[in-house]
């Protein structure tokens, strides 16, 4: 059974850390999360080669043997949270903050903004 887009904690730009797979153990940052498949193209994790063509149009591409990282399945990573020596966090917890914004012509107004924070140490994600 799929899970729903709304209930994947993992956001492009965070720290993760393999928890099964080859590439166990491995820490690296999210490129893409590709939520309709539930999987994440994580930096430096699942690099696979592939055998290009040379481009006909124009020569812009040479072709030969590209090395890129591949998606893998969601479940397989872990949300690190940099706390003392890199432990991992598990819940994930939302706060509202009360900021205050501009409109174009000037005038200000007060709005919340929600971010995301670690359950057990109440740091900011």
């Amino acid at each position: 059974m799929a899970r729903n887009a709304g209930s994947i904690s993992i956001k492009k730009g965070d720290q993760v850390k393999v928890i099964a797979g080859k590439d166990k153990g491995v820490t690296g940052s999210v490129i893409e999360v590709i939520s309709e498949q539930n999987r994440v193209i994580v930096e430096g994790v699942n690099r696979v080669k592939r055998h290009t063509k040379a481009g006909q149009a124009g020569g812009g591409s040479t072709g030969g043997i590209i090395t890129s990282e591949a998606p893998i399945h969601i479940s397989n990573v872990m949300l690190l949270v940099d706390d003392k020596g890199g432990k991992t966090t598990t819940r994930i917890g939302f706060r509202r903050d009360e900021v205050t914004k501009s409109r174009p012509d000037g005038s200000t107004y007060s709005a919340h903004r929600s971010v995301r924070i670690a359950k057990k140490t109440g740091k900011e994600i």
